[in-house]
């Protein structure tokens, strides 16, 4: 039997999303329904996401990015979760493939890869890894993983072809004042499992090589060079991010306080 696509609700967490939101909701006109979780938005995000007949919107203050989204389950009523983003755009033929999905019982959900999009353009690499979008509602559970979060689906989990579009488009300045509170996230994550992570976080708690080999990684090895500004663009943010986290471990280590939680208010 092949995916009702009127059993899918695409699930976003949103908050100040105006740059982003419309071509978001555009790519989802064909879900049965989309469930926007949203944080307070102060801008347009809201009154753009009510010229959609399939959006539907609740409101709840922001702790987690895990939390927003087991709530959000909370109020799913169909077959099928497409967990979404609101920088993320379905790239073409994304909605033929869903139609064209096995509901058989034996699968549990479907993973994808990303293309990321600087303002439009898009990139020929990225450090975005692969994740699980489209499982069966009432099986899968998010859970914070550092700055991030995680869901966990039991059972078989099957590759897409079609790829997802990460173009955020929200202003650098929203970027950079986001990048203290998941700093101090990630910096908890990696110390709490200080010698027992893998090979990437134990070069991060090195400090020193790692801001520079992202860059390298990023412009040569993933092909950003060749992507002009936008490459550079991508790059440069990357780099910027380690080295404000090895700065993070840095201060810490040095002042003996390890341990300095602090509220990831940007969602």
């Amino acid at each position: 039997m092949k995916m009702d696509v009127g059993e899918i609700t695409a699930m976003i967490l949103t908050f100040n999303e105006e740059a982003n939101i419309q071509r978001t909701l555009e790519r989802l006109a064909w879900a049965g329904r989309v469930l926007l979780i949203d944080s307070g938005s102060t801008d347009s995000t809201l009154e753009i996401a009510a010229g959609f007949e399939n959006v539907d919107v609740i409101q709840r203050s922001f702790d987690s990015f895990a939390e927003q989204c087991n709530f959000g389950l909370g109020h799913v009523t169909r077959g099928w979760v497409l967990s979404m983003d609101a920088d993320y755009v379905l790239d073409d033929g994304f909605e033929d493939e869903v139609r064209s999905l096995s509901d058989g019982r034996d699968i549990s959900g479907y993973e994808t890869s990303f293309i990321y999009a600087v303002y439009g353009q898009r990139l020929s690499g990225t450090l975005y890894p692969p994740r699980t979008v489209l499982y069966r509602s009432g099986i899968a559970r998010y859970r914070d993983v550092g700055h991030g979060h995680r869901v966990e689906v039991p059972g078989t989990v099957k590759r897409l072809a079609s790829r997802i579009i990460h173009d955020d488009r929200k202003p650098i300045e929203r970027w950079l004042g986001s990048q203290r509170s998941y700093v101090r996230k990630e910096a908890d994550r990696i110390l709490a499992i200080d010698g027992g992570g893998g090979w990437k976080d134990k070069i991060r708690l090195l400090a020193i090589p790692s801001p520079l080999l992202v860059l390298g990684y990023c412009l040569f090895w993933k092909g950003c060079i060749l992507d002009g500004r936008a490459g550079l663009h991508y790059a440069l943010q990357r780099c910027y991010a380690e080295l404000l986290l090895s700065l993070e471990l840095l201060d810490r280590r040095l002042s003996g306080r390890p341990d300095e939680k602090g509220p990831n208010r940007e969602c």
